[in-house]
């Protein structure tokens, strides 16, 4: 994902759409939702306030309001007043060596451009049998692109559009970097030193969309105007995978959030959403947004310990982000390459003048880990299924993944990791390509009545008194009691230091139960009377969905950064 941000007060900046660049105001940024786009716009206009932005995927408009119309609009019960949070640059951060929480340093590899992720998704065979991708088209929701000829793209970049700001016009490029890197990992088209493919699905066709700026700020308003146009374009341009590599802490509910409601439509529209899991990991409970919604495909991180050869010494990335959701929801779901990923970068972005030691000598590539780098070989990987398979659902693609995947299991074969930490386990593409799955995933969820309002859900996770993490046995006679199996506690322990084996074939004890889901409503007391630690607390003061005038009250980031491991 990409960098720390910052929230506090409401954005009391407005737009210079002249210049793009934000002026002082005493009009703020915030996003008006009512039931139409065209009623939300009418109720801004007639209150005094500009809009700024259609937001139709989520019925809204994003606007700019002084606090009497905020006020006035917030009055009025038919509409939903949020703020506009606003997303600032990462926290810069030089390439160091890993130091783990004992203090112990863990040194660099002499040579640390060595990676083959898609060997370790087992994306070779998929290739050999002519499976690339071809006529699937990834969109990338991000910071732009640098159009490397040596990545190959050439005809299959179908579309791009810059929304930054409120514009619509094409990408130009990538100061940031950040888009880049993403992109080339997903599908970049050149040829590694060993005659492979650089990209996990070189072939796919690519959208680029870019919602945050040269520094990589951005709004949830550009980012949601970016879905909005996504969607709108979807079958122009047979998008079937969107990429989204970045997040933000909740702030409410999944389904209060405006932008995991575009990301919802997107799902609901037909594509296959994947979201980085966020890079806040090791601790319980740092699923960021959108990667909380419980529909979409939320990745989180390996790192092969630069040894892409070995796989017995491979581990989860101490960064990655671990679930359970407030709600309940067993996330991530899967869990892909993200350590010290090698992808495209122009020598004059951001990121490569930030951290100019993970530049190669020639300056094309930059080496860089995270969650973000994992949902782009996530990305790939799908547009392998759908190319293999057009028919194929966003929800039979995700049962597909899952159960083809394959945890990491210790020296006594039992899981290395709990589900909180590795979901269903490393994605294999080959697998995935060949799976019969179907009705896996998402069962008992119901995406059309979450997005009218009408029900929301809750998943089976709990916590009980000494704080342990545990799956819900949702079986009639015995609902609510934990279920007895490897892997379905967890007390947050974490030897990210070890090396496991991901195992090939091993099959969940209880099958996908846990994939399940319940009608969720809000002061709900799970099983023996117990209530979320964490989360009870935490609904207590939700800026927007309380109607708050004081703005989001956590950290917005659009990703951590973390050093290579």
């Amino acid at each position: 994902m990409l960098g720390a941000a910052q929230a506090g007060a409401p954005n009391t900046a407005a737009v210079d759409h002249a210049h793009g660049q934000y002026v002082a105001s005493d009009r703020a940024l915030y996003i008006v939702q009512s039931t139409n786009a065209q009623d939300a716009r009418k109720q801004v206009l007639r209150s005094g306030g500009e809009v700024n932005q259609s937001l139709s995927i989520i019925n809204a408009v994003a606007a700019r309001l002084t606090p009497q119309q905020v006020a006035t609009l917030r009055s009025r019960t038919e509409l939903h007043v949020f703020d506009d949070r606003k997303l600032l640059p990462m926290a810069t951060m030089p390439s160091v060596p890993l130091v783990l929480t004992d203090g112990t340093a863990v040194a660099g590899p002499a040579n640390q451009y060595v990676t083959d992720f898609p060997l370790l998704v087992n994306a070779y065979p998929v290739w050999q049998s002519g499976i690339t991708g071809r006529g699937v088209t990834i969109a990338v929701l991000d910071t732009g692109i640098w159009n490397d000829p040596a990545q190959k793209y050439g005809s299959r970049i179908l579309a791009t559009v810059d929304v930054t700001n409120g514009g619509s016009g094409p990408v130009t490029g990538d100061a940031y970097g950040h888009g880049t890197h993403i992109t080339s990992i997903a599908a970049g088209g050149a040829n590694t030193l060993l005659g492979t493919h650089f990209g996990v699905a070189p072939g796919a066709n690519l959208v680029i969309v870019r919602a945050f700026d040269g520094e990589g700020q951005g709004r949830y308003a550009d980012v949601i105007s970016g879905l909005n146009w996504i969607v709108a374009n979807q079958k122009r341009y047979n998008i079937r995978v969107l990429n989204l590599s970045f997040g933000a802490p909740p702030e409410s509910y999944y389904w209060n959030d405006p932008l995991n409601q575009a990301v919802m439509a997107a799902w609901h529209a037909g594509i296959v959403v994947v979201v980085a899991a966020g890079n806040r990991g090791p601790v319980a409970m740092t699923i960021g947004v959108p990667g909380n919604v419980p529909y979409v495909i939320t990745t989180g991180a390996l790192t092969d310990n630069y040894t892409p050869y070995l796989p017995t010494d491979d581990r989860l990335a101490s960064f990655s982000s671990t679930g359970p959701t407030y709600e309940g929801f067993i996330k991530p779901d899967v869990v892909a390459p993200g350590g010290h990923m090698v992808g495209s970068m122009w020598y004059g972005s951001y990121l490569a003048n930030i951290d100019p030691g993970s530049m190669t000598p020639q300056e094309t590539l930059f080496t860089m880990s995270g969650t973000s780098q994992a949902a782009a070989v996530t990305s790939g990987v799908v547009a392998l299924m759908l190319q293999a398979n057009p028919t194929l659902s966003p929800d039979t693609v995700k049962c597909r993944l899952l159960a083809s995947a394959a945890p990491a299991l210790n020296s006594s074969g039992t899981l290395a990791y709990s589900i909180f930490q590795q979901g269903a386990g490393l994605i294999n593409a080959s697998n995935a390509v060949h799976s019969t799955a179907s009705g896996c995933a998402n069962r008992g969820l119901n995406i059309v009545a979450d997005l009218a309002g009408t029900q929301h859900f809750g998943g089976p996770a709990n916590e009980d008194a000494s704080g342990n993490y545990y799956v819900m046995n949702m079986a009639a006679n015995t609902w609510g009691t934990p279920i007895t199996g490897d892997g379905y506690t967890w007390s947050q322990s974490y030897a990210y230091n070890e090396g496991y084996t991901w195992s090939q074939g091993y099959t969940w004890t209880n099958g996908y139960t846990w994939t399940e889901a319940y009608t969720w409503t809000t002061g709900y007391t799970w099983t023996a009377g117990y209530t979320w630690s964490q989360g009870y607390t935490w609904t207590t003061s939700l800026p927007w969905s309380a109607g708050s005038q004081n703005g989001p009250t956590a950290p917005a980031s659009i990703e951590d950064w973390v050093p290579n491991e």
